[in-house]
């Protein structure tokens, strides 16, 4: 029963304005919803309290496929990067992933900025403390200033502000990052609403002022000349601008001996901490216990923005006590004379149960009430903002009553990430890696407007003005693959020379272009001179026209692969099931069974403990061909 203190009825509110809450905002409000956003505070908005980076290996990934269904991730990173970088560009394209660093507060002035002047957005700063549900169903939320707002759904992007707790040496204090207002009430509510609580750990190293930083003595570590966009729609000539240096140094023998001689002071080690920590992203402290053979670690030293003489000590995340760390910091070439901004510290954070929710990140206890980002027990900017939007999405289509926007393991990383979190016990913060995913050659960053541009035009954050751009690069992309397939070349002295300066063997007999492009020394960008009927095309068009001739037989192998994929993901189940019912099943796979609540056979497939002979009795129980 909605009570008379109800200020006002939104469509959807959005809990927390990170990364995911950003992009689950903004999503809502362009699909034509009454948004509102809360956040502890509106200076807040799209901040960046570790690296201010956006991608990165795997993570760019992300990124690509957030703007190719219509995000704003790639956009706002385009417009604020301060040193952009394509990484793994001597592997294949598979896992070349976009890196930028970012102007941290030109960053979140951007996203506030468009957030703000969204028609469809109210932003209020207030400290959600619980959750109005009745029947089952999510009404709405109250705040610290005891008031009621209702909407038809919730998206609780509440990062790791939930209880949080920050912890440098002894000394612990109850705030969110960077000394923000910590969320303290919430975790109650969800906890009397039957949602499953744990308690995740992260960290972030010292900010050290760039004035006392010798810099002669770091290998500088510049950006690309040539610099790729991550949105598909940002005109890459408009972004070619001069770019800020980051430098590399590291750690010797006698930081690891600071830091072995206070392990006893760590939080980490003392029992201080309780936390679970990201086993791919360690504090210092832990890579020097575990990794006690290597000599040295990299540490890259990035600059926060153009406007702060701050500088992110990347790779030395630790809590370990103030002095500690100022005597450690010191040990290395180049930062004798370091004077810290900002300690080091530690953060503990509740999180939920990612498995209590349904792929399209809505809770399966309570309707209307979805989860994204670091709530879900991931870690990254980019895993949040690409859980935000498809919580936005997910919102929006459950309020019209349409099916759920779920994207799978052979079509998107976002794919693989969500079905990761709601499939796998998480035991610690979620980081997306290439080796997650398993059509690796078929997800690639290039080619995530291919993937995913025409569901985020059906579901309408893709413009048909857009659309028409993207249909028009495929048509180019496959005009000009079927125009090389018909194109031989003779072996005349000028094929040959070619062939030799490009490091290739010459040829006797006459050889298609497709047969060339397939040597791995050449590139179909690099056969230009001798293919003569070739007409001017777009990068992105010649990118992909080489890719997909390059690595054709290899990509084809991929989609039979994922025909057999989706086969089993085709092959739906109802989350209402009663596995107790179903004779053959092995115990542990029951009881697995009930708690993940499968919607596939795919998906039941990949959950812990339920074994392929569990697979066969579900099939011939349930009557499934």
């Amino acid at each position: 029963m909605i009570s008379n203190k109800a200020l006002i009825h939104f469509d959807i509110i959005v809990v927390g304005a990170g990364h995911a809450g950003c992009e689950a905002a903004l999503a809502a409000s362009r699909l034509k919803n009454k948004v509102l956003l809360f956040t502890v505070s509106v200076d807040s908005i799209a901040m960046m309290p570790c690296n201010p980076n956006i991608g990165g290996t795997s993570k760019g990934h992300l990124v690509r496929e957030i703007d190719a269904l219509g995000g704003e991730m790639g956009k706002n990173i385009d417009a604020t990067f301060i040193q952009s970088k394509m990484l793994n560009i001597s592997k294949g394209p598979a896992v070349h992933s976009l890196r930028a660093q970012a102007d941290k507060q030109n960053y979140s002035n951007r996203m506030r900025n468009i957030l703000e002047n969204d028609k469809n957005i109210t932003i209020k700063q207030a400290e959600v403390t619980s959750l109005i549900v009745e029947d089952n169903k999510i009404l709405g939320v109250t705040t610290n200033f005891d008031s009621s707002f209702y909407a038809e759904c919730v998206i609780i992007c509440s990062g790791t502000y939930l209880k949080a707790k920050c912890i440098t040496g002894e000394t612990g204090i109850n705030s969110g990052p960077n000394g923000l207002m910590a969320a303290n009430s919430l975790s109650d509510s969800l906890t009397k609403s039957n949602i499953g609580l744990r308690r995740f750990k992260t960290g972030t190293p010292a900010r050290i002022d760039k004035n006392t930083i010798d810099f002669s003595k770091m290998t500088v570590q510049t950006g690309d000349e040539k610099i790729v966009p991550f949105s598909f729609e940002t005109n890459e000539e408009d972004i070619q601008r001069q770019q800020v240096p980051c430098y590399l140094t590291y750690t010797n023998k006698e930081t690891h001996k600071i830091i072995m001689e206070n392990i006893d002071r760590a939080p980490l080690f003392s029992g201080d901490i309780k936390g679970t920590g990201p086993r791919y992203c360690p504090s210092i402290e832990d890579k020097v216990v575990r990794f006690a053979d290597k000599e040295r670690h990299q540490v890259f030293v990035e600059p926060e923005g153009l406007y702060t003489n701050e500088m992110y000590i990347d790779g030395m995340s630790t809590s370990l006590p103030e002095d500690v760390q100022i005597e450690m910091y010191r040990s290395i070439k180049g930062l004798e004379n370091a004077r810290i901004v900002r300690n080091g510290y530690a953060i503990e954070y509740d999180c939920i149960d990612s498995s209590e929710l349904l792929p399209s990140l809505e809770s399966k206890k309570i309707a209307g009430l979805f989860f994204a980002g670091q709530i879900n027990g991931s870690s990254g900017y980019e895993e949040a903002a690409a859980q935000g939007l498809i919580a936005g999405i997910n919102a929006d289509r459950k309020i019209r009553d349409e099916d759920a926007v779920i994207l799978d393991r052979a079509s998107a990383y976002i794919g693989v990430l969500i079905d990761d979190l709601v499939s796998k016990e998480i035991t610690e913060p979620y980081r997306m890696m290439t080796s997650r995913a398993e059509y690796r050659l078929l997800l690639r960053q290039d080619n995530a407007d291919e993937r995913l541009t025409e569901i985020g035009h059906q579901v309408g954050l893709i413009s048909d003005e857009r659309y028409e751009k993207f249909l028009k690069k495929m048509q180019q992309t496959d005009n000009e693959i079927n125009r090389i397939k018909s194109v031989y070349v003779a072996p005349t002295d000028k094929v040959n020379n070619l062939l030799i300066s490009l490091k290739s063997s010459p040829i006797e007999n006459g050889t298609g272009l497709t047969d060339l492009i397939k040597r791995p020394e050449i590139s179909y960008q690099s056969l230009a001179p001798i293919d003569t009927d070739r007409e001017p095309l777009p990068t992105d068009v010649a990118e992909q026209v080489n890719i997909r001739i390059k690595y054709e037989g290899y990509i084809d192998r991929q989609k039979k692969q994922v025909e057999h994929f989706k086969k089993l993901e085709n092959k739906k189940l109802s989350i209402s099931i009663d596995y107790e019912g179903i004779k053959g099943l092995s115990n542990e796979g029951r009881m697995n069974l009930m708690k993940y609540k499968p919607v596939s056979i795919g998906h039941a497939s990949r959950i812990a403990g339920v074994s392929p002979a569990d697979i066969s009795v579900l099939l011939v129980a349930l009557g499934i061909r």
